[in-house]
């Protein structure tokens, strides 16, 4: 007998056409007598289906249907129990009168029969309770804390958890019956416990540092002991390693030892992510990753091989001991691990193994998914510029797989690394351009095509033979599509200006544009045809080597849309910073050298979107871009005109007090901004006309009194747990670069609050805060700057304005101190990676670059010697067209 085939099964269908009210009719089932189990599920789960996909009940129906289902607890049968608990925790926050169920859930709390009641009741009794109503479940919320049942325990701790954002108060109150819950036989319990006793104590540093003393050793469960790493490693991360913390690292290193993988690679993970770590502290936790690269199972592997890869973006060297087991799973079954693997070594490889390494990529990149691919060539691209000498070998792959199939994330990827070659190796264009002359020509992606004529038209005539590229320019207009038609008839214009024995062939090609089909193309023809002759029209709209900061652009077209008032009017372009493009290719170069290899994290940790656009995106997000369009916003600091340059956030208290402030100091070409960042902890009361008054606590500069206070925009009130921002502005006269410290003193008046209601005592009193020092530098004034060849650089500035001071840093203990001081002090940027050095290094180069207020380039070299007994001899060399700006910044370091 033939069966008939079931091409699909149709048993999910029975909710697809459900139809509220149909719901709701049937939900009079519930008054029935007897109840039916099964008919009753049935009815419950559809109500649950209806809420789940955003079905809206008005408030009469669901308080109807919510005291329909409190009938049910009549029933015996456990399965529509659970339905009945889950049903009313849905409309708890619909239904009206809810909390008349209390009595039908505390009855359950206190069930002895059946403990799975109990844990769903608790959960259910949570949810319907408001924090005013928190007090009157009080005792059987800590009964059920030490309950002996895990299951009951778990949920009356998870329960807290919830609680403890409605009313902190009342939840402190149980760290008694916390503590004895942390020393249940249940894991989860343990787990739950250790996580509510870091929240009831988060805010109170020593507190902390005690419970992770306390709970180091004797746990059953190694989810709370990977909690209490995690613990540490916020609190190591705050801080450097020293007293306490000292304590805590090495209670860190002894998970390392422990019996299960989990804790292992937890406490592993954590030291290999923490700021400032030494090769020494690095040691161990690298140690117990390589012995996980060679487990037989596939989760460790993985995890160990991607800590290890993303460790190799900071520390190459401190994982080159690895290497020899990081080869070997460059054949691993798995091909995630074997894409980490293999970009791992092309980060950590010295240039004597790039030509093995290239040779098993070769073979690797047919077997892995694009996503992959793309790791792998951002790998090559960082490897390039690292070892330039290599460019040759390195061009001629990704030129191979240039031609290879694939979809458009991958080849981009591939023309991004070229493009990334060429700007930072000149030497390269006439390889690369042969390599991309040959892609153009079979290409299906038309963005790709346009950015390389673009790039052709721009750099293609600065080539030895810039005539053999014109060919391959005008093939695309003969056989592309208008897009890629008008790029290359821009391309063709290019090289007419800056190539004159070309200009009149090409001018013939111009011409014969101007029977094209496609209006763009005739019309970018004719106007070319109309400027070639005369040159400064052609600088003007061909040549113009300035451009709009895109960044800024784009936000301001998005607050511009988003503001009906400001659609009123036309936009105003000439609001827009205007900048050079080299300037804007060295940004991009920037931010891509920085963010190196974290695309890799984040394709692995999405396999199925390939595509890095959110990446790029949340890295194109310019702190100092924020911070300009938020004071753009405010009438009195718009008018300080644009902003030069923002420093990272100072804090001015610990993180555990009452109120946390940090400064953040903006510089304007006539003024300095001080933004106080303020967190109120307290949640029994609110600040109002909260400020701040700065006063000069020491100075060495006889022309001080040019520092002059302008205003205060104060915040009006200060919530709990609720961010504002307090903003100081002094006038300082343009040339004018004080160093100077400032005492501060937070001023306000203090209301009492209600933490439950938020109701505000209408009463106060005025009361201050003392903050900590902040310190105006040197460093301040100068803006961070790329620039892609550090001695083309040194060498154009020229030595006639140079200074050389010389230094002895003793409270350095190591190069790599001194360097964090150093860049700290002066405020430049560390170039070609100069900033990386070795723990025992005895010697070293600083390379930085920047740009001194009023737009003054400025560069240096930091020549360092490292010994015990003296500590750091540092020799700084400054160069820059303005004389005073070498000598400011060659007296900046103290």
């Amino acid at each position: 007998m033939m069966m008939q085939k079931k091409d699909e099964d149709t048993d999910g269908d029975m909710f697809q056409r459900i139809d509220k009210s149909t719901v709701l009719q049937e939900a009079r089932a519930f008054n029935e007598y007897p109840i039916n189990p099964k008919k009753c599920q049935q009815i419950l789960t559809k109500i649950l289906y209806l809420l789940a996909h955003s079905e809206v009940f008005a408030t009469a129906e669901a308080t109807e249907t919510f005291f329909s289902i409190t009938k049910l607890f009549q029933s015996k049968d456990i399965p529509l129990r659970q339905m009945v608990y889950l049903t009313i925790k849905e409309l708890s926050s619909i239904a009206e009168d809810v909390i008349m169920v209390t009595s039908s859930l505390v009855k359950d709390i206190n069930s002895t029969s059946e403990t799975i009641y109990r844990a769903n009741a608790i959960r259910a009794l949570c949810k319907i309770t408001d924090s005013s109503m928190l007090q009157s479940i009080e005792r059987f919320l800590k009964q059920a804390i030490v309950d002996r049942n895990p299951s009951v325990a778990s949920a009356a701790l998870v329960s807290s958890h919830h609680l403890f954002n409605k009313n902190k108060e009342v939840v402190k109150r149980w760290i008694n019956e916390v503590q004895e819950a942390s020393n249940s036989r249940g894991l989860a319990t343990q787990y739950h416990a250790i996580g509510l006793m870091y929240l009831i104590k988060q805010h109170d540093r020593m507190a902390v540092i005690k419970m992770i003393q306390n709970y180091s050793s004797g746990l059953r469960s190694p989810y709370a002991y990977c909690m209490l790493v995690r613990y540490i490693a916020k609190i190591l991360d705050e801080e450097d390693i020293d007293g306490n913390a000292r304590g805590l690292y090495e209670i860190l290193e002894g998970f390392l030892r422990h019996k299960n993988d989990m804790i292992v690679y937890e406490a592993a993970r954590s030291i290999c992510n923490m700021k400032n770590v030494t090769s020494k502290e690095l040691y161990p936790a690298v140690s117990a990753l390589q012995l996980m690269l060679v487990s037989p199972k596939i989760p460790l592997r993985f995890a160990a091989i991607r800590t290890l890869n993303k460790l190799s973006l900071t520390h190459p060297q401190a994982i080159v001991s690895c290497n020899l087991d990081i080869e070997n799973l460059i054949t691993d079954s798995n091909r995630s691990i074997a894409t980490f693997a293999i970009t791992t070594l092309l980060k950590t490889g010295n240039e004597a193994s790039v030509d093995r390494l290239m040779k098993q990529i070769s073979g690797f990149m047919s077997e892995i998914a694009d996503e992959f691919k793309i790791i792998v060539v951002d790998a090559i691209r960082a490897l390039c510029l690292k070892f330039p000498q290599k460019q040759t070998m390195m061009l001629n792959f990704l030129a191979s797989i240039l031609r290879d199939e694939g979809g458009y994330e991958y080849k981009k990827a591939i023309v991004d690394a070229i493009f990334d070659i060429v700007q930072s190796i000149p030497e390269s264009r006439e390889f690369a351009f042969s390599y991309l002359c040959e892609f153009i020509e079979d290409c299906e992606f038309t963005k790709l095509s346009v950015r390389i004529l673009h790039l052709l038209g721009s750099e293609g005539p600065e080539v030895s033979q810039p005539s053999q590229y014109i060919r391959y320019i005008y093939n695309r207009i003969i056989l592309e599509n208008s897009t890629i038609r008008a790029a290359a008839t821009s391309a063709l214009a290019k090289f007419a200006i800056k190539i004159p024995e070309l200009r009149e062939r090409i001018k013939v090609l111009l011409t014969r544009c101007l029977e094209d089909v496609d209006d763009e193309v005739r019309d970018r023809a004719s106007l070319y045809l109309r400027i070639l002759d005369n040159e400064e029209l052609c600088q003007k709209y061909i040549v113009n080597e300035n451009t709009y900061s895109m960044n800024y652009l784009e936000s301001s077209l998005q607050e511009y849309m988003e503001d009906e008032a400001l659609r009123k009017t036309a936009f105003d372009i000439s609001k827009i910073p205007i900048i050079t493009k080299a300037q804007e290719k060295s940004e991009q170069l920037r931010i891509k050298t920085k963010t190196a290899g974290m695309l890799a994290s984040s394709a692995m940790s999405s396999a199925k979107d390939p595509s890095p656009k959110k990446s790029a995106m949340a890295e194109s997000i310019d702190p100092q871009q924020q911070y300009a369009m938020e004071m753009e916003a405010i009438p009195q600091l718009a008018a300080l005109g644009k902003l030069f340059t923002s420093s990272a956030l100072t804090p001015l208290t610990e993180l555990e007090t009452e109120y946390v402030v940090g400064c953040v100091k903006h510089i304007f070409q006539e003024a300095i901004v001080f933004q106080f960042n303020c967190r109120n902890t307290l949640n029994d009361s609110v600040l109002e006309n909260v400020s701040i008054v700065m006063d000069i606590a020491s100075q060495d500069d006889e022309n001080i009194d040019l520092l002059q206070p302008m205003f205060c925009i104060p915040c009006n009130q200060l919530l709990y747990d609720q961010p504002e921002k307090i903003y100081v502005v002094y006038k300082r006269p343009p040339q004018y670069t004080p160093s100077v410290t400032f005492s501060c003193l937070l001023k306000f008046i203090v209301k009492d609050c209600d933490p439950s209601t938020g109701e505000i005592d209408p009463e106060g009193y005025e009361d201050e805060y003392q903050l900590e020092d902040l310190d105006l530098i040197i460093g301040d004034y100068v803006a961070p700057a790329f620039i892609i060849n550090f001695q083309k650089a040194w060498d154009e500035i020229g030595d006639a304005n140079e200074v050389v001071e010389t230094y002895m840093l003793t409270a350095a203990t190591s190069i790599k101190k001194a360097i964090n001081s150093v860049v700290d002090m002066l405020g430049m940027t560390p170039c070609e990676n100069s900033d990386i050095v070795e723990d025992k290094a005895s010697t070293h180069a600083l390379l930085l670059t920047g740009t001194f207020v009023g737009g003054i380039p400025c560069i240096a070299r930091a020549r360092m010697i490292y010994e015990s007994s003296t500590g750091v001899t540092l020799e700084l060399t400054v160069r820059s067209p303005v004389r005073a700006v070498c000598e400011i910044l060659s007296n900046a370091i103290n």
